[in-house]
């Protein structure tokens, strides 16, 4: 039996014997080891457990960071309240702002850019205060993430440029691989497809060495998406099937989501339309199972793309309504965008009633 195998059987036998303290302190440790490896659904269970011996700030943070790592949010929302109170009540300023940045990052996913930016702000705070100088790099990753979903590239870079050198000064490989990530998000969106690649390949060896399995699947996951703009098709498909298996590994049903349009999208541009809409579907029933909207969109669009080349353009025009209300309720930037494609799909369909 190892080490953490050890901790495990500790931590059962303290909650077991009704013994908070050391349930508390050894679940933390274990906890953070599983972090680092993406056992989300274990952290859960691990943390639920703890919580039947009362209330722990720890253990609703970890449980919160777990349900937003596996695409349940609005869950998340709820833990990381109670963390963030206990954390307040105790004077705890970097548990409160390590929590904030968790509460920033549900809002995030959930499409809810203000809230997640006014969070992250207070996190920031914190961090600066404090001198936490990690904690203040990977806010900035945060920050950066939201101007990036908003469109603002510009103030997405810079915050992301200052993640880097934070995280390389202070030794941070994790944070310093999320900016990497990050700065590749940004030259994909602005069409420097090269760059974009070299970026997310300087993360994912920092990844694998640090043993961060949906930071590898994300990696990938980026990867194989530069692959398919550069019409690579091929290498696309490869590093994708390899990010869905590590997703489906590690629980992660948003990641999986996400994954499953790519190799839609993959497929559909191989004209493999049934795969396509294998993997569309796929990804519109998970979204939708955890509250995703924007991965919800995303699939949609897809859908009525294949719709469109069908020509049903009836069945295009229902999904792309229900994408524009979506892009919508998340403050998307390509809402104008979805909404030109909306237009363009009714002309088309009101020139074929006229021909007939």
């Amino acid at each position: 039996m190892g080490v953490i195998e050890q901790w495990v059987e500790v931590h059962r036998l303290a909650v077991a014997g009704r013994e908070p303290e050391i349930a508390r302190d050894v679940g933390r440790s274990v906890r953070w080891f599983w972090l680092r490896g993406s056992r989300f659904e274990d952290i859960a269970a691990l943390a639920c457990a703890t919580l039947t011996l009362g209330p722990d700030a720890s253990a609703f943070h970890d449980l919160a960071r777990a349900r937003t790592s596996t695409g349940r949010p609005r869950e998340a929302l709820a833990d990381f309240g109670r963390a963030l109170r206990l954390y307040r009540s105790q004077g705890d300023r970097t548990g409160e702002g390590v929590t904030l940045n968790g509460i920033g990052s549900a809002y995030n996913t959930l499409g809810d850019r203000r809230s997640a930016l006014d969070n992250f702000h207070q996190a920031a705070l914190i961090s600066r205060e404090t001198g936490d100088r990690p904690g203040e790099a990977a806010t900035l990753n945060n920050i950066g993430s939201v101007y990036s979903h908003l469109g603002d590239l510009r103030a997405a870079l810079d915050n992301f440029d200052e993640a880097l050198r934070i995280s390389r000064e202070v030794g941070d490989r994790a944070t310093e691989a999320a900016a990497l990530n990050n700065i590749g998000h940004v030259h994909n969106d602005r069409d420097d497809r090269r760059r974009a690649l070299d970026f997310f390949q300087k993360a994912l060896p920092i990844l694998r060495a640090e043993g961060n399995r949906a930071g590898e699947a994300t990696t990938l996951h980026n990867i194989g998406g530069v692959y398919e703009y550069l019409d690579d098709h091929q290498s696309a498909l490869a590093c994708l099937h390899r990010a869905l298996l590590i997703v489906r590994e590690v629980g992660d049903r948003a990641g999986e989501a996400a994954t499953l349009n790519y190799l839609g999208s993959v497929h559909a541009g191989l004209d493999a339309w049934e795969p396509a809409l294998v993997c569309y579907l796929q990804a519109l029933r998970i979204s939708q199972d955890v509250g995703d909207r924007t991965a919800e969109a995303a699939a949609r669009f897809n859908l009525a793309t294949i719709h469109r080349a069908a020509g049903d353009l009836d069945g295009a025009i229902g999904e792309l309504e229900v994408v524009v209300e979506l892009d919508r309720q998340v403050s998307h930037p390509d809402l104008h965008a979805d909404i030109a494609v909306l237009d363009q799909v009714r002309r088309e369909r009101d020139q074929d009633r006229d021909n007939a």
